[in-house]
């Protein structure tokens, strides 16, 4: 058996044990598990996997690039309507119109050029993906975000300036600091902002997320395994 059909093979026993402990971890922190949702992010796992998790009962998927996922997506998403897809990785303003006519959430808006650039495409379209703004919780040069002192003033010219709906805040920890105290201030953010949703919490600390309310957990390894090169 090839690697990509045994990792197919496990993929409905792996979704059925992520769920138990997003349920448990919910429980633990007194919250309706049903208030969690599960994004399994598909970065470089291809189309026919994909389909064995959608086959599996899995409805909400994420990718990081435009790119790889209009060579995946369109077709995936004609077969399944009902499918939700959210956009977890950075967003160029050449690839807005793309990723408007492609992803259900588009969770990485960061910049008020890239805020601008989807006022006016989900005009042309007249469609709307929901809109979560991505906190750079660390302040880390290197990655993509709003610094956290500057999200009530970016939501604030997103709400009033675009007419833009911000349903979310999206975070990634730094890698080498924990995690906690960057959900807490995430969900800090949101409570002073009316905002619901929290996109927070990866393989390894969805658990902990959880635990400061997140209500969108975004999970690949621990479903797909380990990245593999598409062809």
């Amino acid at each position: 058996m090839s690697p990509e059909h045994h990792a197919a093979a496990e993929i409905p026993a792996r979704l059925r044990l992520i769920k138990e402990e997003i349920a448990l971890a919910a429980e633990a922190a007194g919250r309706d598990p049903a208030a969690v949702k599960l994004i399994a992010v598909t970065k470089t796992v291809p189309a026919a996997v994909i389909e064995e998790a959608i086959e599996a009962g899995q409805d909400r998927f994420g990718e990081n690039r435009v790119q790889e996922a209009h060579g995946k997506w369109p077709r995936l998403k004609e077969l399944h309507p009902d499918v939700e897809l959210h956009l977890i990785g950075p967003l160029q303003t050449n690839k807005v119109r793309d990723a408007v006519a492609l992803f259900d959430v588009i969770e990485t808006v960061d910049r008020p050029k890239l805020a601008r650039a989807l006022a006016e495409e989900m005009e042309r379209q007249s469609v709307r993906p929901r809109l979560f703004v991505q906190v750079n919780t660390g302040e880390e040069p290197q990655k993509a975000g709003v610094a956290p002192d500057e999200v009530a003033n970016f939501v604030a010219l997103c709400r009033d300036t675009f007419n833009l709906k911000i349903d979310g805040l999206m975070c990634i920890p730094p890698l080498d600091e924990e995690p906690s105290m960057h959900f807490a201030l995430l969900a800090n953010l949101a409570g002073e902002l009316g905002i619901d949703d929290l996109s927070m919490g990866m393989s390894a600390d969805f658990a902990k997320a959880i635990g400061f309310g997140a209500t969108y957990v975004r999970i690949g390894t621990a479903i797909f395994g380990e990245r593999v090169l598409l062809d």
